[in-house]
C-alpha cells in the first residue's frame, strides 16, 4: 500500500495509528462480486494486520440491492455518518463502481470526505484521493461505472420487452394465491380459498373495508408479515385480472436514467394482454360480474340515500363536530351540524360542495404527480428510522449478512452453469434452493420489521402510495378514490381546507 503525501511528511515518532475503515458491497448480480460478505470481512481484517500503521474501526458492508441510489445503502450512510464524527482517517474500498455508480454523487461523497480529512483508496484503481487531483481522475472511473449500470438495466427492459411481445413473460414476483416457482405461476391453495372467499363477499353485498374487517377478525394472514387487511388490498385484488387467468404486462416501468425509478405506465410505455397467462383462482364471469358491481357503486346506483361522499368526513374547526349538507336555492353547502342545529356558537363558516370536490381533485392531482418525492421518500425515511430504532436491530443486521452470502452463492452457481460446469439440471436445482433461502430470509427479516409499533403507519403509507400509483385524473370528482384514502378533512378557514389521508400525511389545499 502507498502511503499519501501527508504521511510521508510526517516524522517517525509523531505518526498515530491511521484509523481505517473498509467499504464492501456484496451483490448478487454484478460479474467482479465472487466472495461472500464473510470472505470480505476476513479479507479486510487480515489485511489491517498485516499493515501496523492502521487501526481497523469496523467494516462496513451493503447487500447490493442497488448501487445507484444512496438511499438504499444503510452501511455507507453508517460510514459517511462515523466521518463526520472524526472517527475515520481512511477508507478502502475495492473499486469505483463498488463506492458509487452516480458520478455526481460519487464526487459529492469524495469532495466533502476530503474537507473532512478523510482519504479514500480505490484497490482496482489504484486511486489514492490523498494523492490525486480528484476532479481529474475520478470523473473518468466514475462515469465509466455510471453508464454501465444503465447498460445493465437498458439491457434488462430490452430483455423483458422482447419477451413479453413474444409472449414467453410472465411475472418476477407472484401475486398474492399464488407461487412463482421455474418462471411459471401454480395456484397456492390456502390464499387462494382467501381469494375467492373476497370476490364471494363483495359479490353477496360486502363492502371493501367490510370484507378487510372481516379478514382482519378472523386472523387471516397476509404475505410479509403483514397483519393488516386494508381497504386498497380487497381494491387491488377485485382488479386483478390475474384471478381469471389473463394477464396486463407492462403496468409499471422504471425510467431509463439514473437514478432509476419505478413509475405508473400511463401511456408511455406499450402494455400487453395476455388470456389464459395463468392458472385462474376465479371463474371469468365471477371477475367481470365483480367488475360490474364497482361500475355501478361508482355511478351511484348502490349508494344509500341521504348518504353523501362528506358525510362524517367535514369536521368543524372549533368545536369539532362533523358538517352536515344543507341545500340552498339549488346549491348544496356544507356546515357545522351543532351550528345548524343552534347547540352551539362556532364562527366555521360554510363550505359550496363543489369547492370540496375542486380542492379534493386539485390535492390528488398533486399528490399523483409528486408521489415519489412525498411518498416514496416518506416511507423510505420512516424503514430507516424503524430499523434503526428497532429492539431487533442486531438480528436484522445478521439476517442481511446471511441474505448478501447467500445471493454470493448463487451468483457463483450462475457462473458455473455459463461456463459449463453445472447443467441445466443442477444449476437449476442448486439455484432454486438458493432463492429459497434467501425468500425465506427476507420474509423472516420483513417479519420482525413488522413486529415494530411504526409498522402500521408505514404499511397505510404504503396502501396511499399504490393506490396514487394507479389514479390518473379524468377531471371529474372521482368518489371511489375520495373513500379510499381521506379519513377527514378540517375547514381550517374559509380559504382552506386539510385533508387528512391515510397513513397521518396531512396535505392543505386552498380554496
Amino acid at each position: 500500500m502507498r502511503k499519501t503525501v501527508t504521511e510521508l511528511a510526517m516524522p517517525e515518532q509523531s505518526r498515530r495509528l491511521i484509523r481505517l475503515a473498509p467499504y464492501t458491497r456484496v451483490s448478487s448480480g454484478s460479474d467482479d462480486q465472487l466472495h461472500s460478505f464473510a470472505a470480505q470481512v476476513k479479507y479486510y481484517t487480515e489485511y489491517a494486520a498485516a499493515h501496523p500503521e492502521y487501526e481497523l474501526v469496523d467494516i462496513y458492508a451493503d447487500e447490493a440491492v442497488t448501487g445507484t441510489r444512496m438511499d438504499k445503502r444503510d452501511d455507507l450512510n453508517r460510514l459517511l455518518r462515523d466521518c463526520r464524527k472524526g472517527k475515520i482517517d481512511r477508507i478502502i474500498t475495492k473499486s469505483v463502481s463498488r463506492f458509487a455508480r452516480n458520478t455526481t454523487e460519487l464526487l459529492t461523497m469524495v469532495r466533502g470526505l476530503k474537507e473532512l480529512g478523510v482519504s479514500i483508496y480505490f484497490e482496482e484503481q489504484g486511486i489514492d484521493t490523498a494523492a490525486i487531483d480528484l476532479e481529474m481522475i475520478l470523473t473518468f472511473p466514475g462515469m465509466a461505472a455510471q453508464k454501465e449500470s444503465e447498460t445493465i438495466s437498458e439491457n434488462m427492459r430490452w430483455s423483458y420487452q422482447k419477451r413479453m411481445e413474444s409472449g414467453d413473460f410472465n411475472c418476477c414476483k407472484a401475486a398474492y394465491g399464488y407461487e412463482l416457482i421455474d418462471g411459471q405461476l401454480y395456484i397456492n391453495e390456502a390464499e387462494a380459498g382467501v381469494i375467492r372467499r373476497i370476490f364471494d363477499l363483495y359479490l353477496q353485498g360486502c363492502g371493501k373495508q367490510s370484507i378487510a374487517n372481516q379478514l382482519n377478525a378472523d386472523g387471516i394472514p397476509r404475505r410479509y408479515g403483514y397483519k393488516t387487511w386494508h381497504l386498497n388490498a380487497i381494491h387491488y385484488i377485485l382488479n386483478n385480472e390475474r384471478y381469471m387467468g389473463d394477464a396486463l404486462l407492462q403496468k409499471n416501468y422504471t425510467t431509463e436514467t439514473l437514478p432509476f425509478r419505478k413509475r405508473r405506465n400511463r401511456g408511455e410505455k406499450p402494455q400487453y394482454y395476455v388470456e389464459n397467462s395463468n392458472p385462474a383462482i376465479v371463474s371469468r364471469e365471477i371477475f367481470q360480474a365483480a367488475q360490474a358491481l364497482q361500475q355501478r357503486k361508482t355511478a351511484g346506483g348502490s349508494a344509500p340515500k341521504n348518504r353523501y361522499p362528506f358525510s362524517g368526513v367535514l369536521r368543524c374547526p372549533v368545536c369539532g363536530h362533523a358538517y352536515r349538507r344543507q341545500v340552498t336555492n339549488g346549491t348544496a353547502f356544507w356546515l357545522c351540524s351543532y351550528k345548524a342545529s343552534g347547540r352551539s356558537e362556532c364562527a366555521s363558516d360554510r363550505v359550496p360542495e363543489n369547492t370540496v370536490k375542486d380542492a379534493f381533485m386539485r390535492m390528488s392531482g398533486k399528490l399523483a404527480d409528486n408521489r415519489e418525492e412525498l411518498l416514496g421518500d416518506l416511507i423510505r425515511q420512516l424503514e430507516k428510522l424503524q430499523s434503526r430504532t428497532s429492539s431487533n436491530g442486531e438480528r436484522i443486521y445478521q439476517l442481511n449478512r446471511q441474505i448478501a452470502d447467500v445471493n454470493a452463492q448463487n451468483l457463483v452457481v450462475a457462473q458455473l452453469h455459463s461456463s459449463g460446469i453445472l447443467n441445466n439440471a443442477e444449476y437449476a436445482a442448486q439455484s432454486g434452493e438458493l432463492n429459497r433461502k434467501v425468500s425465506e430470509l427476507r420474509s423472516e427479516r420483513r417479519r420482525i420489521l413488522m413486529e415494530d409499533e411504526d409498522n402500521e403507519v408505514i404499511e397505510s403509507l404504503r396502501a396511499l402510495d399504490e393506490i396514487m400509483a394507479d389514479y390518473a385524473p379524468t377531471g371529474d370528482f372521482d368518489e371511489d378514490l375520495f373513500g379510499q384514502i381521506v379519513e377527514s378533512i378540517t375547514v381550517v378557514s374559509k380559504n382552506a381546507l386539510r385533508f387528512c389521508l391515510a397513513g397521518g400525511l396531512a396535505l392543505t389545499e386552498r380554496i
